[in-house]
C-alpha cells in the first residue's frame, strides 16, 4: 500500500479502480462491480486512459506495462489481489462478503492473482479497448464531470 496526499482525477474521498481496458476478464471484472455498486461509489478508468496513466505516474507505477489492477482510496494505493479485496470491502452485502478472502495468505493470493493475470489474454482473450462496460452510465469513469442520478 502506498499513500499520497492527493491523486490527480480524484476528489477527496473518492475512490477508483484502474484496470487494463483491453483484457476481457478486467471487462467481466468490471460489469460485476457495476452491477454490485449500486451506492456508486467506485469510479473507474482504464491504465491505457489519460487519467489511468495520470494517477500511475503519481504513484510512481509502470506507465507501459498492465499487469495488476490497482485501487486507489484516500491517497492510498493498493495492487493485485489487495486491490480487489479492497474494492469489494466498498459493496453492499452479500457481495461485501467475498472481502473476507483477503485474509488469505497475501503471499498465496498474490501467487493466484499472477498466475491468472500472466495468462488473461490467453485464456480470455483481448479487446481493442472500445466498448468498455458501465460506459453508458454517466459518473461511473473518470473523470467524474457530473453526479450521476439519484
Amino acid at each position: 500500500m502506498t499513500l499520497l496526499a492527493q491523486l490527480p482525477c480524484l476528489q477527496p474521498g473518492e475512490c477508483a479502480l484502474l484496470f487494463d481496458g483491453e483484457c476481457n476478464l478486467c471487462h467481466g471484472l468490471v460489469r460485476y462491480l457495476i452491477r454490485a455498486d449500486r451506492q456508486r461509489r467506485i469510479l473507474l478508468a482504464t491504465v491505457q486512459s489519460v487519467e489511468g496513466q495520470a494517477i500511475l505516474q503519481a504513484l510512481g507505477l509502470p506507465t507501459d506495462r498492465f499487469d495488476s489492477v490497482v485501487y486507489v482510496e484516500q491517497g492510498r494505493c493498493w495492487l493485485r489481489s489487495a486491490a480487489l479485496f479492497q474494492a469489494l470491502r466498498q459493496l453492499g452485502w452479500p457481495y461485501r462478503a467475498l472481502a473476507l478472502a483477503r485474509y488469505l495468505p497475501p503471499r498465496l493470493a498474490d501467487k493466484v492473482y499472477d498466475a491468472v493475470a500472466g495468462n488473461r489474454y490467453r485464456l480470455f482473450g483481448r479487446n481493442d479497448g472500445t466498448g468498455l462496460p458501465g460506459a453508458d452510465q454517466p459518473g461511473r469513469y473518470l473523470p467524474r464531470r457530473r453526479e450521476p442520478p439519484a
